[in-house]
C-alpha cells in the first residue's frame, strides 16, 4: 500500500478528488464507464463536493455504496444523505447512477442479495469496482465490517448484514468484492485514527482493514493521522 501524508483533511480531500478523477477517466476510456464504492465520514463528503466541481464525464458515472445503517430515508445518520447532499450542485449526474443500497427493504437478507446482483449488473460476474473508496475507525474497522463481526468470514457474499454498532445494524459490501477492486483509496484523517493506521501499513490481519488487500491501494492521509508511522514505511509527503 502507498502512503501520501498531506497537512489536513482539506488538503486530503482536494488531493483524493484529484485521484479519484484521474481514475475515472482511465476506466472511462478503458471500459466505457467508471464504477465507484463510496463510504461515508466528513473528509470524504468533502471530497465529493470537490470531485462534484470537476469536469468529469459523469453521463458514464456509476456511484455504489461501500455500507450504509438501516434506517429510514432522510435519517441524518445515513451515508446516502450526505453523498446526495455532496453531490447536489453536479446535475450532470443523472439520480439513476447513484445505486442506494435497499436498507429500507422489509427483507433486509433479500435487500442484500438484490444489491449484489446490482453490482453484477454494473460491473460483471463476479463485479470487479473500478474504485473503492474505504474509511478506516479507531477500533480498526473499515466500511461496516466491525471487529469479530462473523460478517468478516464471508466469503460468498459481496453484500452482507453485519452490526449492530451505535444503535443500528448495517448492509456492506463484503471482503470478497473488495478485494476484487481494480483501485482501493483509503482516506485516514485525525489523531484518534494514528494506531489504526499504523497497523494498517503493516497489513496486521487482527483488524478487520488489515483484511483488505495492500495491493493497488493507496491511502491518502493528514499528518495527524501519520503520526506514528515509521521511517521507511512507504509514506510519501504531499
Amino acid at each position: 500500500m502507498q502512503l501520501e501524508v498531506l497537512d489536513n483533511p482539506e488538503a486530503v480531500a482536494r488531493r483524493a478528488a484529484a485521484i479519484v478523477a484521474e481514475w475515472a477517466l482511465a476506466a472511462v476510456g478503458a471500459r466505457g464507464r467508471f464504477v465507484f464504492a463510496v463510504s461515508g465520514g466528513q473528509t470524504p463528503w468533502l471530497m465529493l463536493r470537490t470531485l462534484a466541481a470537476g469536469d468529469l464525464p459523469w453521463d458514464k458515472v456509476h456511484i455504489v455504496q461501500v455500507d450504509e445503517r438501516i434506517a429510514v430515508a432522510g435519517d441524518p445518520q445515513r451515508n446516502l444523505t450526505h453523498l446526495r447532499e455532496s453531490l447536489r450542485d453536479q446535475i450532470l449526474l443523472p439520480p439513476w447512477q447513484i445505486y442506494p443500497m435497499p436498507v429500507e427493504s422489509r427483507d433486509l437478507i433479500r435487500g442484500a442479495v438484490d444489491y449484489a446482483a446490482t453490482l453484477c449488473e454494473l460491473a460483471g460476474t463476479p463485479p470487479v469496482l473500478d474504485l473503492v473508496h474505504l474509511g478506516l475507525g479507531a477500533d480498526g474497522h473499515t466500511a461496516s465490517l466491525l471487529p469479530d463481526d462473523p460478517v468478516l468470514k464471508i466469503a460468498d457474499q459481496d453484500v452482507a448484514l453485519s452490526g449492530p454498532r451505535e444503535g443500528h445494524c448495517r448492509m456492506t459490501l463484503t471482503l470478497p468484492v473488495l478485494n476484487r477492486a481494480r483501485h482501493i483509496l483509503w482516506i485516514v484523517t485525525g489523531a484518534e485514527k494514528a494506531e489504526m493506521l499504523k497497523r494498517l501499513s503493516l497489513a496486521d490481519r487482527s483488524i478487520p482493514a488489515g483484511c483488505v488487500r495492500q495491493t493497488d491501494a493507496l491511502a491518502v492521509v493528514d499528518r495527524a493521522a501519520a503520526a506514528l508511522l515509521v521511517a521507511g514505511s512507504g509514506a510519501r509527503s504531499a
